[in-house]
């Protein structure tokens, strides 16, 4: 496997949420990314894939909720997010797609 791929393992996609979108005013970018990843792997990974300085990274897991699917109890998915600061004058615009 790629180094590439693996960096598009650690990162799934872009989080665009309103509170998302206030944390972009203060140069952070919000991503889902994968359970088993640390803070050094999704540096890296956002360094490699946009080309970026990173100064700092913080994660959040959030506890999936408990919903009813037809009637029937189920429960969604546990989501890993990681709140990424960037280096003055780096940015990542998220709305164009990886």
């Amino acid at each position: 496997m790629s180094a590439n791929a693996q960096h598009y393992d650690v990162i799934r996609k872009p989080i665009i949420t309103e509170k998302a979108t206030m944390a972009s005013e203060h140069g952070a970018v919000v991503f889902e990314v994968a359970m088993a990843a640390n803070k050094p792997q999704i540096k890296d990974a956002v360094e490699a894939l946009f080309g970026v300085k990173v100064k700092s990274v913080n994660t959040t897991i959030t506890k999936g909720k408990t919903k009813r699917f037809k009637g029937r109890p189920g429960t969604r998915r546990d989501v890993k997010k990681a709140y990424v600061m960037l280096e003055e004058g780096n940015t990542i615009d998220v709305s164009t797609g990886l």
